[in-house]
């Protein structure tokens, strides 16, 4: 399980914090949802889940306004009796004298941004599902052609490098080398990011390390990409190996759950391999505007 130390939070999304006297060292939250506990502050707690980030906008602020005193801080003590990770308010909205006491005797922090509930909300769970989705780490290179994300995996000395290498200064883009490190954001999205030890690095054998941003500069590399494609480099077999020439037989890779077109490539003297690389993003990209050109020509033959 993953988690997104508080402090982290409160940087990337310039928190004000209301109590600073409290330590947020070692605090982090483990869940990618938030909560606005609009029906908690009316009592009702069944199924609350209170390891999520608590957020209050308008609506339960105004609430908050309509209660008594006395009711008023009844309600902001059972919320914070749970021990929740923290309270945030939106829109600069004053922070009411009994969220700040019950925030000391319960030590739970609460912070205060400007952004309106919806815009808020809306940043932080997609912040959130980034920082703590489920990743893997795969052996291969992930470069930017063309502005699709190609994983180029195969074993071990087969030319994954040498590859990338010859699309960077084709003018793609490297995001990773070696270590590929892949983020499943949502159902259908994974995002594909380097190990920051080794970010911007290539290895190639016979040479050594070299660092792609300071040869090529800042714009053959990138951060992060989703991954779109997989190309599989393998040795050419030509007496038992089996290779589509029409392009008719898609064949699909699982990663975290998620399948990824994937297309083998055999390998061999005289090849270019970046060339077939780049036609293989082009033709991607084209099956997704909706022209399939293997298959319109298997129609033209059958016909």
């Amino acid at each position: 399980m993953y988690s997104a130390e508080l402090k982290k939070i409160v940087e990337a999304f310039e928190l004000e914090n209301m109590l600073p006297e409290l330590d947020l060292e070692g605090r982090a939250v483990i869940r990618k949802e938030i909560n606005r506990p609009a029906l908690q502050l009316t009592g009702f707690y069944e199924r609350f889940d209170s390891d999520r980030l608590q957020v209050i906008g308008r609506v339960e602020y105004s609430y908050l306004l309509s209660l008594s005193e006395e009711k008023r801080k009844e309600a902001i003590q059972h919320l914070f009796q749970y021990r929740i990770p923290c309270l945030i308010v939106c829109k600069n909205l004053e922070i009411f004298p009994e969220a700040l006491e019950y925030g000391r005797e319960y030590n739970v922090p609460i912070f205060r941004t400007a952004q309106t509930t919806t815009d808020f909300t809306a940043e932080l769970i997609f912040w959130l599902r980034e920082e703590l989705a489920d990743r893997v780490m795969m052996h291969g290179v992930l470069v930017d052609i063309y502005g699709e994300g190609v994983l180029i995996t195969g074993p071990s000395g087969i030319g994954k490098s040498e590859t990338a290498l010859e699309l960077i200064k084709r003018g793609h883009r490297l995001i990773a080398d070696d270590a590929v490190e892949i983020k499943r954001i949502a159902d259908r999205r994974l995002i594909g990011s380097c190990p920051e030890i080794i970010r911007y690095m290539i290895e190639l054998r016979g040479i050594g390390i070299i660092n792609v941003k300071e040869l090529f500069g800042v714009g053959s590399v990138k951060d992060q990409k989703t991954v779109d494609l997989v190309i599989k480099l393998e040795v050419w077999d030509g007496k038992t190996g089996s290779y589509d020439r029409l392009g008719l037989n898609e064949e699909y890779m699982e990663i975290l759950g998620n399948k990824v077109l994937c297309n083998t490539i055999p390998v061999r003297p005289g090849r270019n391999v970046a060339m077939i690389c780049e036609s293989a993003a082009m033709t991607n990209r084209q099956k997704k505007m909706g022209e399939n050109t293997s298959q319109n020509f298997a129609n033209r033959i059958g016909k």
